[in-house]
């Protein structure tokens, strides 16, 4: 095993503040986005994702804000998501600060967008964000939009495939149905991605205790991102690691 699998908190960014809810909703505050960032870069997170859950315009400036902070005191990769809609908003975020963006319902409304962003930036800059779910297509799964309450009908392999083919640099894999509910990872999810994926694969929605990791690693994901249990203190990114190496994979 040769490329170690990494361990990314999540800070759902609403109005200057981290936010937690399940499902997006009953959403509390759970402290400051720098402050946080820099505690868990501290504790040896391997990269740092930020989205702006709201990405009204008024809070997309504070969110720049944030970004520039934090990149002069975080110095781990920073993916910034939520909002992306043009390579200008890409270019405006890379110069504040971030490393990659991550960019999901636009992508969705307007394919070509994928492509431009990688043409310009190149792929490694761009995540590609999937929200799915169990539904009737032909793989199983489902692309929803806008957080998961749309449910676009299209199949998430397919989907996945031409997302490939238009330069996506990795896939951030979030199962709407283990989203929240703390109970393990979609490990089925995964493996699904994993065999027609090129390039490499966070899983994201479910953690629920630091076996979980180890868990979505051995099911194929190169990366795990985590959001309440962190905040929560639930299971630390040590811990995480430590479940990682248990099962025979190399941490940071």
């Amino acid at each position: 095993m040769s490329l170690s699998v990494r361990v990314i908190p999540c800070l759902d960014v609403a109005e200057g503040r981290v936010v937690k809810g399940v499902n997006f909703e009953n959403l509390r505050d759970a402290g400051d986005p720098v402050e946080l960032a820099q505690r868990y870069y501290e504790q040896g997170a391997d990269e740092i994702t930020f989205l702006d859950v709201n990405a009204t315009i008024d809070n997309r400036s504070t969110m720049y804000d944030l970004v520039t902070k934090t990149a002069e005191s975080v110095f781990i990769p920073l993916t910034v998501g939520g909002g992306v809609r043009s390579t200008e908003d890409v270019d405006r975020l890379l110069s504040a600060g971030a490393d990659k963006v991550s960019v999901a319902s636009a992508a969705l409304a307007r394919p070509s967008l994928i492509g431009e962003i990688a043409d310009r930036f190149g792929a490694q800059v761009l995540v590609l964000s999937l929200d799915l779910k169990r539904g009737d297509t032909v793989s199983g799964f489902t692309v929803t939009s806008h957080g998961g309450r749309v449910d676009t009908k299209m199949d998430a392999v397919e989907w996945i495939q031409k997302a490939q083919e238009l330069g996506c640099g990795e896939l951030l894999v979030n199962s709407i149905d283990a989203d929240g509910t703390l109970a393990g990872f979609d490990l089925e999810l995964i493996r699904l991605v994993k065999t027609i994926s090129k390039v490499p694969v966070i899983a994201s929605g479910g953690a629920g205790k630091a076996s979980d990791f180890g868990l979505a690693a051995t099911a194929g994901a190169d990366a795990i991102l985590a959001a309440s249990i962190f905040h929560d203190g639930k299971v630390s990114i040590a811990e995480a690691k430590n479940a990682l190496r248990v099962e025979g994979y190399e941490t940071r």
